[in-house]
């Protein structure tokens, strides 16, 4: 099992394939595994790297809530592309890892090659909404700390997830889960990276906020997966997986 060592966190991560790099970021309270589809389906014409966030899955997170923030977060991912040697990837996120792929362009556009937004929102522009969210989180952690993972492990993002620790993970919903201003949601129109979006029909809860970014991302295509809820990847693998090839087909056209 690869772990990389980062300043006291030992990051889960798996790097599998040969090709072109696509970055694999899972949502709260799932792990790496979620993308068993994709890499399975992609794994023979792109390199899969996937990994677990901080307090999250088997990587070794640290006791102090301090470490746990979207700065964190975007460090982490820098820290594994470069020790893979990984200079540019295609980002795809789904749910938090498609606004930390977001958050992490804001700071590194010239590393991200395209971007996969998988029922992902950008956050908030105003003020009641994103303290509402804040809340949402918050009752997060705090089930999680009086009933353990299995508070969060009720959906299907979160059916083959097994953590390490529930005080991390509480500890995540706190620091990474909770939006802090408006920088993502700001940055859409700033995106020149080609975008794909994916969300759920079901997944009622960010049909908007996809809408909301496929109109502010000026090369993005939006796609409604039918029958799926907020785990698209997950509940319609066949589907998600055919519209990753077309995009990264564009991304890569055969000589």
């Amino acid at each position: 099992m690869p772990f990389l060592d980062r300043d006291g966190v030992r990051i889960h991560y798996e790097d599998e394939g040969e090709g072109p790099a696509i970055l694999l970021t899972h949502g709260f309270g799932a792990t790496l595994r979620m993308f068993d589809p994709q890499v399975e389906a992609l794994c023979p014409t792109h390199r899969m790297i996937r990994w677990s966030m901080r307090g999250h899955g088997e990587t070794v997170s640290p006791d102090d809530p301090a470490a746990y923030s979207d700065e964190a977060t975007v460090g982490d991912m820098k820290a594994l592309l470069d020790s893979l040697g990984v200079e540019q990837a295609v980002f795809a996120g789904m749910s938090l890892g498609g606004n930390m792929s977001m958050a992490f362009r804001t700071k590194y556009p010239e590393r991200v090659r395209a971007l996969v937004l998988i029922d992902t929102g950008p956050g908030f522009k105003r003020e009641v909404p994103r303290e509402r969210w804040n809340d949402y989180a918050e009752g997060v952690a705090q089930a999680i700390e009086s009933g353990g993972s299995a508070a969060v492990l009720q959906s299907t993002e979160t059916s083959t997830s097994n953590h390490r620790s529930t005080d991390a993970l509480a500890m995540a919903a706190r620091g990474m889960m909770k939006q802090h201003g408006t920088y993502i949601i700001d940055s859409l129109k700033t995106i020149d990276a080609p975008t794909l979006i994916l969300v759920g029909a079901d997944d009622h809860a960010f049909l908007a906020a996809a809408e909301v970014m496929a109109a502010k991302i000026p090369h993005a295509a939006r796609h409604i997966i039918p029958d799926a809820g907020h785990a698209a990847n997950m509940d319609q693998p066949a589907i998600v997986n055919n519209l990753l090839r077309g995009f990264l087909a564009k991304l890569d056209p055969a000589p």
